[in-house]
This record gives C-alpha cells, sequence and structure tokens, in this order.
C-alpha cells in the first residue's frame, strides 16, 4: 500500500528515500467495508486521506433523508472535509466506502510538519488544491448550466469508470436529478 501512495507522490515530485520515510512514519492505513464510514456528520475531521484503493463518496443528508453527494474519490485521489480539517468545527459530510477501500491517513499536524520539511511535499499539495479548485468551478457550471442529458454525458466523458462502478442512485444524487430521470437519460444514450 505504501509502495503505491510512494509510486504517486513521485509521479509528481522528487523525494528521496529518506523523505518517503519520514511520510510513511506518520502514515496509516484504514480498511473500509462496502458502506463503512470514514467520516460521519457532526465529527471533526482530522487527516489528510488518499484512496490507495476503491472508491468512497463525500456527501451530506438533508432534513428530508435525501442524500446529495458532492464528490467521489477513486484510486491515487484525496477526499476529506477541508473546512473541518481547516477550522476544527463539527463536519456537515458524511464520507463512506461506495466498494471496499484502503485509504491512507496523516493527521492534520503530522502532514503540516511534512510539507514544512519536506518542500517537494508543500509543492504538491498546492497543485493539488490548485487543480481541486479548478475541478469545483467546472462542476457549479456543470451543474448550474447543464441539462440533465448533459450532466449525465459530461460525466460519461469525464469519468467513464464512474459509470460502472458507483449505484445509480448515487450517480443520480451527484448529478442532481431523479433516479427516474437517470434511468431515462441512460435509456436515451444506448439508443
Amino acid at each position: 500500500m505504501f509502495e503505491s501512495f510512494k509510486k504517486y507522490i513521485l509521479s509528481r515530485v522528487v523525494i528521496t528515500d529518506a523523505e518517503f520515510e519520514r511520510i510513511a512514519a506518520v502514515s496509516t492505513i484504514r480498511r473500509l467495508r462496502k458502506k463503512q464510514y470514514l467520516l460521519q456528520e457532526g465529527d471533526v475531521w482530522r487527516f489528510n486521506a488518499f484512496v490507495v484503493s476503491g472508491l468512497v463518496r463525500l456527501y451530506r443528508v438533508d432534513d428530508k433523508g435525501t442524500e446529495h453527494v458532492v464528490n467521489f474519490a477513486k484510486e491515487n485521489w484525496w477526499t476529506g472535509d477541508r473546512e473541518s480539517l481547516l477550522s476544527g468545527k463539527p463536519s456537515k459530510f458524511n464520507i463512506d466506502a461506495v466498494e471496499p477501500t484502503e485509504v491512507l491517513l496523516i493527521g492534520k499536524e503530522e502532514f503540516d510538519v511534512i510539507c514544512r520539511e519536506i518542500p517537494a511535499m508543500a509543492t504538491m499539495v498546492h497543485d493539488i488544491i490548485q487543480k481541486s479548485f479548478v475541478a469545483t468551478q467546472n462542476r457549479l457550471l456543470v451543474h448550474k448550466d447543464f441539462t440533465a442529458e448533459e450532466k449525465y454525458l459530461d460525466m460519461m466523458e469525464k469519468y467513464p469508470d464512474f459509470i460502472l462502478r458507483i449505484p445509480l442512485g448515487m450517480i443520480a444524487s451527484y448529478l442532481g436529478i431523479t433516479p427516474e430521470t437517470l434511468s431515462r437519460i441512460r435509456n436515451q444514450v444506448k439508443k
């Protein structure tokens, strides 16, 4: 597991074996069963989490009991609640495993120290945050401006593996449409 994380880091920045050992020393692996929580609403998020294998979703449940999926994270993606991590306030979100998942966790304090001690890590984090910000902006535009069919086609183009791995109800929630609408769209797209 640490080897796949090392491969990921080395694909983005150059670090020494000693620097990686420093990172590994403060990292832990958590295995999640399908539907098992990594974070529950009301808990404070204290980690930087890297998905080693599997798939998780970040979502919120409204007062009516409806789930609203904010995002998914698969292998080689980071996940977590940045607001809770940075503020120390309880999270408004849940994170659970869509399928059996392994996540590498590094506590906030340890991660901050590593970024100070290993400048390449700070550079990598900066790049990830920039790309995440752009992706969020684009997702907001799609959500606001696209029709239901355009949203689905956009997801198929950007994340074709998600369509195969994620239950349709979760995809519908992510797209902001009903499962019935998604089913109708999928049938039209197949024709």
